[in-house]
């Protein structure tokens, strides 16, 4: 059997694999700005008790999910889940109404130059692997992006087979790293600058005083007394 793999650590592996690897295997975190606002917001979304029906739809927050085959072997938990009736669609729990089932996962900001990150994307799509696997649905995907208040749908459906290679890929490659204990190196070109971790990953070292100018201070400071 494959090794576990959480859902939210893909997303973490794809924007940085040495920081993913801090956070895996070193089990270190630090905390910024844009890690307190994102926690603060799914805080309010993943709440159990917070279900309910919003313009015809079922929503369901905080919903476990998983995908146990091989090649897979993930497991997460969605922000919202929402069902809407569709006679094309599956039925939930045995129920006698059919729904269709789309992802929404909550972002605090929307990219300036692109309609989203990839690894936001590969993020929702292996949800959809696990939602799709649970309720037996092809289910759709959108981000939600609370800065601006919008919502962009993804191209999981088309992009299908393009985004599983990906996927298992990127797993591949993410189990190998735990099973072998190694935290890949930073790579060309990362951006760094709104990382949580940029000071334990790449903490500033203060140059080293030079101790005969320090001793010389010191006998310049006596000769005053």
């Amino acid at each position: 059997m494959s090794m576990e793999v959480a859902i939210r650590s893909i997303q973490h592996y794809m924007y940085c694999p040495h920081r993913w690897g801090l956070l895996e295997i070193d089990k270190a975190w630090a905390e910024n700005a844009f890690v307190t606002k994102a926690n603060l917001m799914h805080d309010r979304v993943h709440d159990p008790e917070r279900s309910y029906v919003s313009k015809g739809k079922k929503v369901y927050t905080s919903v476990p999910v998983y995908h146990d085959l091989p090649e897979y072997n993930l497991y997460g938990v969605t922000d919202c889940l929402e069902l809407t009736r569709d006679s094309m669609g599956v039925s939930i729990n045995g129920s006698a109404e059919k729904y269709r089932i789309c992802i929404v996962e909550y972002k605090p900001t929307k990219p300036k130059d692109n309609k989203y990150h990839e690894e936001d994307l590969m993020q929702v799509f292996a949800q959809k692997l696990c939602v799709d696997y649970v309720f037996g649905s092809d289910c759709e995907g959108v981000l939600y992006y609370a800065d601006v208040k919008k919502r962009v749908a993804l191209p999981l459906k088309e992009n299908f087979e393009m985004c599983d290679q990906q996927l298992r890929q990127l797993l591949k490659e993410m189990r190998r790293n735990l099973e072998q204990g190694v935290i890949p190196p930073i790579r060309k070109g990362q951006k760094c600058s709104g990382c949580s971790m940029k000071d334990l990953c790449m903490p500033s070292i203060k140059k080293p005083k030079d101790i005969l100018d320090e001793i010389r201070k010191i006998q310049e400071a006596e000769e005053c007394l």
